[in-house]
């Protein structure tokens, strides 16, 4: 859909961090943190009353598909589930006409998808917001949720230094735009052959982002506030499995990695993990990790985002 030339985020869709404004990014960043100060203090705005959102599943889900379906209910809103198995969309009946039929009924549309080009193609002809829950290319809502753990952690985000480890997948690609938007710098560490996608490398670095891509891991995580890490086997790349783990031998972070990192440094992951490979059992559950800090995060980064782009609450 059309993006509305004011600086409300209502009726806008997110695809992309790379979209917003900085001053967007960290809106929504301060409505999260409200909303959950709010609910933690048993404040409980029905911001979403009589407001209906589409939740369309291609890929498997733990707490994308949860975390937004609980922030409906909490905020007085309600969810639909829809998964492909139900829809059919590209088989069955167009996107486009999939589109134009949930536009009618609902106001809002979350899909977590294969391509990219189904989330592009989905937003150009829904008159509603669409939200990216993750495609092949970006993984928008999960940075939001991290860095909505680190402003609490750290109290600010432009002076920090961010390294993440492991394949230059999707939430890799929205590490790049997440730390433009908030003027950190990151250090990516991958093999060859696994960078981030080069169109999204080269429109952070032309807004003036710092960020650097490395070789060695211990060379990125050293001094770092930030130690992340994803898995390197992707829903969809399991074909793959035994040329990855061999080119990502060296990368699997364990707690004796975390002595490298600047004294306040903490790790992450996105979960889920795969122990042995990007990380071990020890370095989620250790002290110095906030991994689930950042899972609780995605319910109320969830919140943040639905209520700024169906109510228009956030203004940047």
């Amino acid at each position: 859909m059309s993006q509305p030339p004011n600086n409300s985020l209502r009726d806008r869709d997110l695809l992309s961090l790379a979209d917003l404004t900085s001053g967007e990014f960290h809106a929504i960043l301060d409505e999260s943190l409200a909303l959950k100060r709010r609910w933690k203090e048993g404040d409980r705005p029905q911001l979403l009353d009589n407001t209906t959102i589409a939740m369309i599943f291609e890929k498997q889900s733990l707490r994308t598909r949860s975390t937004f379906d609980i922030a409906m209910y909490q905020l007085g809103g309600h969810s639909v589930l829809l998964s492909q198995n139900y829809i059919g969309w590209g088989v069955r009946e167009t996107i486009r006409d999939v589109a134009h039929n949930l536009e009618r009924w609902v106001d809002g549309i979350m899909a977590r998808t294969y391509g990219h080009a189904t989330l592009t193609e989905l937003a150009e002809h829904a008159d509603v917001p669409v939200i990216n829950g993750l495609s092949d290319l970006l993984h928008p809502c999960q940075l939001l949720a991290d860095y909505l753990t680190l402003k609490e952690t750290f109290g600010r985000l432009d002076d920090l230094t961010i390294a993440f480890v492991g394949d230059g997948n999707n939430v890799c690609n929205s590490h790049v735009n997440a730390a433009t938007q908030a003027g950190a710098s990151l250090r990516i560490a991958c093999p060859e052959g696994f960078d981030p996608n080069p169109g999204v490398l080269r429109a952070a670095r032309a807004r003036g982002a710092e960020i650097s891509v490395l070789r060695d891991p211990r060379e990125a995580a050293s001094g770092a506030d930030v130690l992340y890490t994803d898995v390197w086997i992707s829903m969809g790349h399991e074909e793959e499995s035994e040329r990855r783990r061999k080119a990502f031998k060296g990368y699997t972070i364990t707690p004796e990695w975390f002595s490298e990192l600047s004294s306040r440094g903490v790790f992450m992951h996105d979960l889920p993990a795969h122990y042995g490979e990007e990380c071990t059992e020890e370095a989620v559950y250790h002290e110095r990790s906030v991994v689930f800090d950042q899972a609780e995060n995605r319910l109320h980064a969830q919140k943040g985002v639905l209520v700024s782009l169906l109510t228009g609450t956030v203004e940047a």
